[in-house]
């Protein structure tokens, strides 16, 4: 079995990833304690990834370096004696490409004779970080309390005594009685230790760097002057946003008409060959509206991953952390907020647990609470349908619709940074940090990921979402079907009447019957019940049953608008779009989804924390359910109040 454990550059964490990997190798007894390790470090900056090696070596596992990116390293011209390297570090050493597959085999190779040759009990001495006096006689003493084996995993259990869940407290406070009579000053000690292990690899690395063919400058450089600048660095980041928010828009209308078209042939196939009923209707009118309704997104999602996917991998992504670094320790976070925030426009949850690279706990947690206002790709499918309601096609010569949905992305931003400057003041911590942050050399995208980054993230959002729409349109159909014994023969007989009075033809009537129907089912019953709470919201009852459903998800209010207006209509050859662009205020014949409905509307969806399963994340990564219900408070009442704003004044 192979593990990967996270990014790690010592055994002295300093985030919640780095703890993992001490917790694994400290302990040998742990169910994951490796037989070998594969240690792969750029060979570009091989000096800046011996620290942990070196650490990992002195613990007596076996272990192999894996040189990797070897091909970028013969494009700029550096050469390395592994000869050399092996020798002195004690352990094969074989150069590699992750991108080209070079040397892949001959690593495996080298794997399986050390998996061979190597017993776990054939430990070696510390060579890296020779123990003092003091040391060794902690070390001595700690191995009678705890199994471990070599002196220097002893040595790391001094250290981090209070934070390794498998001592029980009488271990612990006999380890701590040790470092206490033997004067053991932790600090001290990690920072004398770094040093020497520098100043013990340091020159082995330099000697093997062999003197290279003259390299052209650095293109690193060069455009990193130019995308780094203090200046230009974010106007050229906030044109990369507004050219990947137009091509969301721009790119995906011919195969969003065609699945659109797909789904509607569906349900009218199915009508036909099973004729009226009810199991047609929850067919064609409940699953199929309700899937159709969210999956003609998928085009959208898949360009909006597709180039994000190709800005991660030609290295951009790690310089608009940089870039933005100063900004974030104004708000309270930091550098490494950023790449949680981007990852947040992608989901939440993955974002979330990516803040586990963050050291500091105030700047994690503020991060945490902040990071769902980020919009989403569940959000897409919502700001899609309702900014064609804003902002025309054609509208700035066919940019209008981007820049829209850039703004509702800026909107969600300027919300983040609102609320992290407040939660800076109101949380309290004496923890200070810093950005370590090491930034790639720029190469070209390498495709194969790309794909399977896009593939990876449309097929979770098409099963998840699909689980959720599935049950929630079967249970829509059921509530909007059918209502309190006599109430629906009641609403149709009064809509006839009523189009009987005002002299309707057949087309009218049938809708208005419709409507009536669905008014009286108890989806209805349910949409009047909160209709008073969000009336000055300017949203009517069939709106408040979409918010509540899509409580599970974002993305299920589409669904859930495209399973009632298929219910409530008999014509089925129009778009959820079209359907909605079409639905009228009973009472005053106006469209329902005007443009102070609309901006409501998408100003709701900015702020509010509808995702049970982000919720779920946030109580787990906080270990308390407290910070899930100050999240979901705090950013309900925003989204309420905020939307009440904007349609009092667009009203």
């Amino acid at each position: 079995m192979l593990i990967d454990f996270p990014g790690t550059y010592s055994l002295y964490p300093t985030s919640q990833d780095e703890r993992i990997v001490l917790q694994t190798f400290i302990n040998p007894n742990d169910p994951n304690y490796p037989d070998a390790v594969v240690y792969v470090a750029d060979v570009n900056r091989l000096e800046k990834h011996l620290l942990l090696f070196t650490q990992i070596k002195d613990l007596g596992l076996p272990t192999i370096l894996a040189l990797n990116m070897a091909d970028q390293a013969e494009k700029e011209g550096l050469e390395i004696d592994t000869d050399y390297l092996a020798t002195q570090l004690e352990v094969p050493v074989v150069e590699i490409s992750g991108r080209t597959g070079h040397g892949i085999e001959a690593l495996k190779r080298e794997m399986q004779t050390v998996l061979l040759t190597t017993s776990k009990k054939e430990i070696t001495k510390t060579t890296f970080y020779p123990l003092s006096k003091d040391e060794q006689q902690i070390a001595s003493k700690i191995s009678e309390i705890v199994p471990v084996n070599t002196a220097f995993q002893a040595i790391l259990i001094a250290h981090h005594y209070k934070r390794l869940p498998f001592l029980h407290e009488m271990q612990q406070e006999t380890i701590e009685e040790i470092l206490n009579k033997n004067k053991f000053v932790s600090l001290q000690q990690q920072v004398e230790e770094t040093m020497i292990r520098f100043d013990t690899f340091t020159p082995i690395v330099r000697k093997a760097f062999k003197k290279a063919k003259q390299s052209k400058p650095s293109l690193t450089g060069k455009m990193d002057a130019i995308l780094t600048h203090r200046v230009a660095g974010p106007l050229i980041f906030i044109g990369l946003m507004v050219f990947v928010f137009q091509a969301i828009f721009a790119w995906a209308t011919y195969p969003m008409d065609w699945i659109e078209s797909i789904f509607t042939e569906a349900g009218g196939w199915v009508k036909y060959v099973l004729g009226s009923g009810w199991l047609s209707s929850l067919i064609a009118d409940g699953i199929l509206a309700g899937l159709g309704g969210v999956l003609v997104f998928i085009p959208q999602i898949a360009i909006l991953f597709l180039l994000i996917s190709l800005l991660e991998e030609v290295g951009y992504m790690a310089r608009a952390a940089f870039i933005f670094d100063h900004i974030m320790q104004f708000f309270g976070m930091n550098g490494r907020s950023v790449v949680a925030l981007i990852s947040g426009g992608a989901c939440a949850i993955p974002a979330i647990m990516s803040t586990r690279t963050i050291g500091n706990w105030k700047e994690r947690l503020i991060t945490i609470m902040v990071t769902p206002m980020i919009s989403c790709s569940a959000r897409i499918p919502v700001y899609i349908v309702l900014v064609g309601f804003v902002v025309p096609a054609e509208a700035l010569g066919g940019w209008g619709q981007g820049l829209a949905m850039m703004g509702l992305y800026l909107l969600g931003i300027i919300g983040v940074l609102l609320s992290a400057f407040i939660f800076k003041y109101i949380l309290k911590s004496k923890e200070h940090s810093f950005l370590m942050l090491e930034l790639p050399e720029y190469r070209a995208p390498m495709m194969r990921n790309v794909g399977l980054t896009v593939w990876e993230k449309v097929k979770s959002f098409v099963i998840e979402a699909g689980k959720i729409i599935i049950v929630i349109s079967i249970i829509l159909w059921a509530l909007s079907s059918f209502a309190p014994p006599g109430q629906m023969e009641k609403a149709e007989a009064t809509a006839k009447a009523t189009a009987l009075e005002q002299e309707l033809d057949d087309t009218a009537t049938q809708d208005l019957i419709a409507a009536q129907k669905i008014e009286a089912s108890y989806a209805g019953i349910l949409g009047k019940a909160i209709e008073p709470a969000i009336k000055p919201l300017g949203f009517d009852w069939k709106i408040g049953i979409a918010l509540i459903t899509s409580f599970a998800a974002r993305e299920v209010f589409v669904g859930t608008m495209a399973t009632i207006y298929s219910i409530g209509s008999v014509d089925d050859e129009f778009s959820i779009r079209e359907r909605m662009a079409k639905e009228r205020n009973p009472a005053t014949g106006k469209p329902v989804y005007t443009l102070a409905t609309a901006l409501s509307l998408l100003v709701f969806y900015v702020f509010a924390m509808q995702c049970m399963s982000t919720l779920a994340v946030v109580k787990r990564e906080t270990n308390s359910w407290k910070w899930p219900i100050i999240q979901f408070t705090f950013m309900s009442a925003l989204a309420y109040l905020s939307s009440l704003l904007v349609y009092q004044i667009f009203a």
